[in-house]
Formats: structure tokens, sequence, C-alpha cells
């Protein structure tokens, strides 16, 4: 057996050192994603909102306090824009990007049925908060709830779906005229779909 000099033995654990550093972060990261996203304060939702919709409104920062009072701090929200339109039953489209404090950004597509006493149509820019998600992925499924739409020409609204614990409240601010009451889903998936089931 061959005998290894001392200057061998530190290249060798130099390179073993080296790989180990390399193969580290990625192991951290692994770890981080398995963490529940961090919660987002109120003041740093309405500026977000500031930005996106371009002026700071009062109707804003009211609906983000009455969803703080409801459901506390999001750990995500998404910002995006969608186009929905209805005649008893009706269809609503969208896309954004879906931010967190440490869990990475991801692109979502949304797209849903509903039917009720509805009619109308609006294309909108929305703000989505999230709250109660475990992780990333785990936006991609079907959130349930009633909507309740009353805005003509401009204005905010809100509503609240839901699905295993995760609630996600989407904010709308858009031009066109809709008036009514549905209940439906938003299917979030990772890619554009048509089909809204």
């Amino acid at each position: 057996m061959r005998a290894f000099s001392r200057r061998e033995i530190a290249m060798k654990l130099a390179l073993i050192g080296a790989g180990g550093a390399v193969l580290w972060p990625h192991g951290a990261k692994a770890t981080a994603a398995a963490e529940p996203p961090g919660e987002f304060s109120g003041d740093e939702i309405i500026h977000a909102g500031h930005h996106f919709f371009g002026t700071i409104s009062r109707g804003l920062a009211e609906v983000v306090e009455n969803a703080t009072r409801h459901w506390g701090r999001p750990n995500g929200y998404i910002l995006g824009q969608e186009a929905s339109g209805a005649f008893v039953g009706g269809l609503r489209y969208g896309e954004g990007m879906m931010y967190t404090r440490n869990a990475g950004d991801l692109k979502v597509f949304w797209q849903g049925p509903s039917l009720g006493f509805d009619a109308g149509a609006d294309g909108d820019r929305t703000m989505m908060l999230v709250y109660g998600l475990p992780a990333v992925n785990a936006v991609f499924r079907r959130f349930a709830g009633v909507d309740g739409s009353a805005y003509f020409v401009g204005g905010f609204g809100m509503t609240a779906l839901t699905a295993a614990n995760i609630v996600v409240v989407p904010i709308r601010s858009g031009l066109g005229a809709r008036l009514g009451l549905n209940l439906g889903y938003l299917k979030f998936t990772a890619y554009p779909t048509w089909n809204p089931f």
C-alpha cells in the first residue's frame, strides 16, 4: 500500500471540503423550502398594492384591513390580471405571480366556473392574499367560495375562497359592469389552460 505525503492528504481534504461546500447550500435550500412561507404585515401588502394598482386608495387600505381582521397576516400574495364574464353561468381566467417572503416566487394561472344570479363582464387587476399556505405548491388546487360583485366602471371588491385550511382572498379593481351573487371556485395551475374544470 502506497504512503501518502502530507501535501497529498491536505489536497484530498481540501477537495472533500470543497465538495461538501458545493453540496451544502442545496441541502440548506431543501430544508428551508419545507418550512411554511413567512407572513407579510398589512403595511407591506398595502405598499405592494399601491405599486400594483398605480395609486393608493382608501378603498384598498380598508379592504386589506378588513381581511387582516378576519384572517390575520397573509404568508403569500398574488399580483395578476384576469377577465371574466357571466350570464347566470360564468367563467373567469387569470394569470400572475405569487410572492412569498422566504419560499420563492411562482408563476400561477387560475380559471374557474360560477353559477348564480350574475350578469356582466369585467377585466381586473387582481391582488390575492393567501393565508395558511403550508408550502408554495399547495396553491395548486381548487378554492371554492361565494362571490358577490357590485362595482361599476371601477372600485375595489373582496371575496374569500377556501380549501384545506388555506384561504385565498382576491381583491379586484378593474373596468366593466358586473352585478350579482354567484357560487363557484378558482382552480390554480402551473400552466395556462382553457378548461375551467
